[in-house]
Parts: structure tokens; sequence; C-alpha cells
């Protein structure tokens, strides 16, 4: 027992409950970015590199996840109404999918039931196909309306919630590796569509060629 004055003392014991809550506060299982190439690129949504890991007061949380053991690029955007996969990601892993009028009666929207998993977090997510080279996943508020205690650190920029009564902790790529990120992606782009359009132009030849045509 120590005496701190005029009906004001304090013990080891609660000192000790104090130190050992705030260190239980930020308690859960750690989800850092998956690694692997990825499949696709478009540089967007960044800033260029910084010296300061931390420094994440000018991003969008990125990180890497597992779609069928590929390594894919993941943004979380709570302002998005929905969840969103890239067509070049269903085409590429050759994911199924379905289509549906109830949104708008003039168009069917694609959707998929895609499963991923970062780290020891797994989840099945119905996502719209959508044409778009910012990721290959976008998760909106559909996803985040089903995490329990979510909270969004500002100044780290890591996501806490609790799924199936367990706790994570999802950590962002620094700026530095979302920028190499999405250059490998890019990249990528390229050398596909370098491909896509040498083929195109071997079948126009032979097409030219080919008397039944």
């Amino acid at each position: 027992m120590i005496l701190r004055g005029i009906d004001v003392y304090s013990s080891q014991d609660e000192e000790s409950d104090i130190k050992g809550e705030e260190k239980n506060t930020h308690k859960g299982e750690d989800a850092f970015p998956c690694i692997g190439d990825h499949l696709m690129i478009k540089r967007t949504f960044h800033k260029q590199p910084s010296s300061q890991a931390l420094t994440q007061k000018e991003n969008i949380f990125h990180t890497r996840c597992k779609v069928l053991e590929n390594t894919c690029s993941l943004i979380v955007n709570s302002g998005l109404c929905c969840n969103c996969c890239s067509t070049r990601l269903v085409e590429k892993l050759a994911l199924g999918w379905l289509k549906h009028q109830w949104i708008n009666n003039d168009k069917d929207i694609v959707v998929n039931q895609l499963k991923f998993s970062i780290r020891n977090y797994e989840d099945n997510v119905l996502c719209d196909i959508v044409p778009m080279v910012a990721c290959h996943i976008l998760m909106g508020k559909p996803w985040l309306f089903f995490l329990n205690k979510i909270i969004h650190h500002g100044h780290t920029n890591e996501i806490t919630f609790t799924h199936k009564d367990k706790k994570f902790v999802f950590h962002p790529l620094t700026p530095s590796q979302v920028v190499e990120d999405q250059v490998k992606m890019r990249n990528n782009i390229e050398k596909g569509s370098k491909k896509k359009n040498d083929d195109t132009y071997k079948s126009e030849i032979k097409c030219s060629k080919c008397s039944k045509c």
C-alpha cells in the first residue's frame, strides 16, 4: 500500500490490473497482408513512398488476401455501398458467378460468392463483378456491416474487429509496399495486353489466308 496524501492511496495490485487491461484492449490475432505475386495491377489510390512506414494519413486501407491460394489485392472502403471483385479475377481463376435483375430491370447484375482469406481469417462474401483495375477485391459497407465491434484506427490505419467470437487486427500495407504492388500489377497487365494483341494479329493473318472465310 502506498499513501499519497489525504485520502489518496494506491496499491501494486490495482496498478498491475490497470496495466493489464491496457495491454488487453488492443490484443487480437494479427492479420498481416499475404505474400505472393499479384494477378493484375493499375497504379491508382496511392501516395509516393515515404521513409516512415507508419505514415498512413493519406492512404486508404490496402492489404493482400488469398483466393484459391492466389495472392490478390484488397481495398477496404467504408464509403462504398457494395462489395466488388474484378472481372479479371473471376476470369483468371475461373470463379463461378450468377446473374440477377433485382437492382436494375434493364440490365443484369453479375454477382459472385467470393471466398477469401487473410492469414487465419476466412470469409465468404457476395460481390458484384465489375471491370476495375484499382484492385482485385473492393470491400464496402455490406462486408463491414457483419463485422462486430469494428474500429478503424486513423493513426495506424489498422482495422480491428471480432469475427466468430475471435478478435482480429488487420494491418495495412505501407505506402512503399502499395506502390511496389501497383508497379508489379501494371507490368502484368501490360504483358497480358501485349500477348492478347499478338494472338489477335496472328489470328487475323491466318484468317486472311484461309479460303473458307
